[in-house]
């Protein structure tokens, strides 16, 4: 990447960790949750992250969505913790062990093929063996033919390039994981999941040497898209990982604007307002807490949803329900709308 994207870079990632914001209670979780939401919204998943921590924590399903939609998302949770832990023991890449990682990633979604090359099966994460191009009209990747050896050449090349890299080296560790992920979707090894698995794949690098992961949003897949094929067209692999820095420069700085906001110094006094709760209502110190927490989060919102919520805190859809409707009732919220559609708005941040 250029030294521009570099110096913005580091400067984010040390003020991100100036801030502690890695260190929040449940941040890792919900972190990787939000990169599984987004990386299967590029493929077409409608699956929100208040979904997603729904399916994940408590298995419950969403009648909005379908049942594709939301497997492909369990899918790729497994294949994260399943990644997570091989990336612990940094053992080399080979072949067997991305096809092993393709099939966690397909595994309730990948079909049976039947193509003049033979049979395989998405679901164990089997090599393609038909010739496939990218959507209509698009150029075709190479021969499902040569798709092993290249494979082959690649995993050997990636190792090593993890031998030799400078882990203290942050933004040459950002540049192998880039570099992966677009040889990986670039060599295009299977008939469906490709996007997902290179993604992934950069994901863990990223996480072997201890660098915050990036993610890609949904907002991002036009630029994101157009970086793979400017990065093809020109042969010049600086293309995307410049784009992918600028990418996880933008988001880490979006991240940075909403901590600081949500701690800033005009927000409510929260020792004085869960004193007065307390002295009023009677109730437990540690509800007082989270309730609390709840409308300093809120105060600065015109209105918001038990969704908004769910997604803040981690609580369940019941838990988050129930402290929404304590807080309307103790008379700090009043709600408006159905079960379906309801949304609150802040009447009072202290009581009488």
């Amino acid at each position: 990447m250029t030294q521009a994207n570099k110096d913005i870079l580091l400067q984010l990632l040390d003020r991100h960790s100036e801030l502690g914001i890695s260190e929040q209670i449940d941040y890792d979780k919900f972190y990787l949750y939000s990169i599984i939401v987004h990386s299967t919204a590029i493929e077409g998943s409608t699956v929100t992250e208040v979904e997603a921590q729904l399916l994940f924590d408590e298995g419950i399903t969403s009648s909005k969505r379908t049942m594709q939609e939301q497997m492909m998302n369990l899918d790729l949770k497994v294949a994260y913790e399943y990644g997570r832990e091989w990336v612990k023991r940094h053992e080399p890449i080979t072949v067997d062990w991305l096809i092993t990682l393709a099939s966690k990633v397909m595994a309730r979604t990948g079909s049976e093929y039947s193509a003049l090359g033979g049979n395989f099966s998405a679901a164990k994460g089997e090599l393609r063996k038909l010739n496939v191009s990218a959507g209509i009209d698009g150029k075709s990747y190479m021969s499902y033919l040569k798709v092993p050896e290249r494979l082959a050449t690649f995993c050997e090349e990636l190792n090593k390039r993890r031998k030799a890299i400078d882990p203290t080296d942050i933004c040459a560790v950002y540049d192998l994981s880039f570099w992966a992920h677009y040889e990986l979707v670039t060599i295009h090894p299977w008939a469906d999941g490709n996007g997902r698995t290179s993604r992934l794949l950069m994901n863990l690098l990223q996480m072997e040497f201890g660098v915050l992961p990036t993610k890609v949003l949904k907002e991002d897949k036009a630029a994101y898209i157009q970086a793979l094929i400017d990065t093809r067209e020109k042969d010049d692999i600086a293309i995307f990982q410049n784009c992918m820095a600028a990418l996880h420069a933008q988001h880490l700085k979006a991240d940075i604007e909403q901590y600081v906001d949500s701690a800033s110094e005009k927000m409510v006094d929260k020792s004085v307002l869960r004193q007065k709760m307390v002295d009023k209502w009677s109730i437990k110190p540690t509800l007082a807490e989270k309730l609390v927490d709840i409308l300093v989060f809120v105060t600065d919102k015109e209105e918001f949803t038990t969704e908004s919520i769910i997604r803040q805190f981690g609580y369940t859809a019941t838990t988050a329900k129930r402290y929404l409707r304590q807080l309307t009732e103790f008379g700090y919220l009043e709600a408006n709308g159905g079960n379906r559609n309801r949304n609150y708005r802040l009447k009072n941040t202290f009581p009488e």
